[in-house]
């Protein structure tokens, strides 16, 4: 079975509540402001990305089971490497603080990587 994307429905209640999360995983943090756009379709990433949700509403499609979860402030996402997924359109920004594992460009560790792709892990 491919990776699936997951909530965790009020994880946290404030910016410290994040950061202690933070360190536990040791994950890079860094700010991301998601602006109202048509979401971008399905895709995936090829490593681990953390994304608490600070501000606004939104929803994420799950690309295994077409299921839409709800995302809202204090709710963690986690999205494994290779998890098919798209972000829905939301009324408004939403702010997340989004966490990877190692350091390197925004455009390399958000690349949207297409389903068909050869690397993709599907399990």
């Amino acid at each position: 079975m491919a990776p699936q994307i997951r909530i965790e429905k009020n994880f946290h209640s404030s910016l410290e509540d994040v950061l202690r999360d933070v360190i536990k995983t040791g994950f890079w943090p860094s700010t991301y402001v998601s602006d109202p756009t048509p979401p971008p379709g399905y895709h995936w990433h090829n490593i681990e990305v953390h994304g608490y949700c600070m501000e606004g509403n939104t929803w994420i499609g799950c690309g295994e089971t077409g299921q839409k979860l709800t995302i809202e402030p204090g709710d963690k996402l986690v999205i494994p490497p290779g998890a098919l997924h798209i972000e829905g359109e939301s009324d408004g920004p939403v702010t997340y603080v989004v966490t990877i594992p190692d350091t390197r460009s925004h455009a390399e560790a958000f690349q949207l990587l297409p389903p068909d792709h050869p690397d993709r892990p599907l399990d």
